[in-house]
């Protein structure tokens, strides 16, 4: 803030003025500006899942798989949580930055809850990406998602060059660890920055134990519901075709073989 001291209000007080004007101007509060300035929005990109194994015992298996997601848009994936008392989630708003510099608000994007699990204890995004396992030949689908949301951040370069692209990884956040009485939390994805998920880490497998053998087609789909505003939707999905074999018995660990990496929800028949 710019504040005029009483010396300075004879002499320097148009100066002084001046000075708080440019600061006004250079930091706009959210939602003003000129509305119908272009938005630079994200562009959210899933990776195709890589990186799948499974492992288990006892008639007990899981098939584990990375995932990743970039931002290849023209602005930074900003996500805030807020909570009133007495509530337990956060309810979450994106901002997006304006082309002149101004910010809009999208309110009620999803929700962020507190999670408690072995490594994770920090506020998640729920659903920010879903996880489908389908029979390959009629797509049906066979187990669903057991994710309980993330915590985004700067993760990893993408290697990809982009105007809006930072020099360094900016959000580091830890989505506020061992923080369950917080009453809000930040969270964001740079331009030419993804945020990704190793095999097993909380969610990241499906329970395959009694399916049988065959050709199955393994789905990862960012922003499914297309409530938080981007560039592109045509980029959320990718998937993998792949063969599941139990060579030594349905008691024994099972065997998986990728066939096919498809930039999309199903691979072409």
């Amino acid at each position: 803030m710019v504040r005029c001291s009483p010396s300075h209000l004879l002499a320097g007080v148009a100066l002084c003025l001046a000075l708080a004007a440019a600061v006004a101007l250079a930091l706009p509060a959210l939602g003003q500006g000129d509305a119908n300035a272009p938005e630079l929005r994200p562009d959210l990109v899933q990776r195709v899942p890589s990186g799948l194994v499974t492992r288990g015992a006892g008639g007990r298996y899981e098939l584990g798989f990375n995932s990743a997601v970039e931002n290849h848009g023209r602005g930074a994936l900003r996500v805030y949580g807020r909570r009133g008392a007495g509530a337990n989630d956060m309810v979450a708003e994106q901002v997006v930055r304006r082309a002149d510099g101004s910010l809009l608000r999208v309110p009620a994007v999803g929700t962020i809850r507190y999670t408690r699990t072995k490594g994770h204890h920090h506020w998640h995004l729920l659903r920010f990406d879903r996880y489908e396992l389908r029979r390959a030949f009629d797509h049906t689908l066979v187990r669903p998602d057991r994710k309980t949301g993330f915590c985004l951040g700067d993760r990893y370069d993408s290697g990809r060059s982009f105007r809006a692209k930072p020099s360094q990884a900016v959000f580091n956040t830890n989505c506020r660890l061992y923080a369950p009485g917080a009453s809000s939390v930040d969270m964001a994805i740079s331009v030419g920055y993804g945020d990704d998920y190793r095999a097993y880490l909380e969610g990241q497998s499906f329970d395959v134990s009694g399916l049988p053998a065959g050709q199955y087609e393994l789905v990862n789909r960012v922003n499914a519901g297309r409530r938080l505003r981007e560039r592109h939707y045509w980029n959320n999905a990718a998937s993998v075709r792949l063969r599941l074999s139990w060579p030594g018995g349905e008691n024994a660990r099972p065997r998986v073989r990728v066939l096919e990496r498809c930039s999309g929800p199903r691979c072409a028949p």
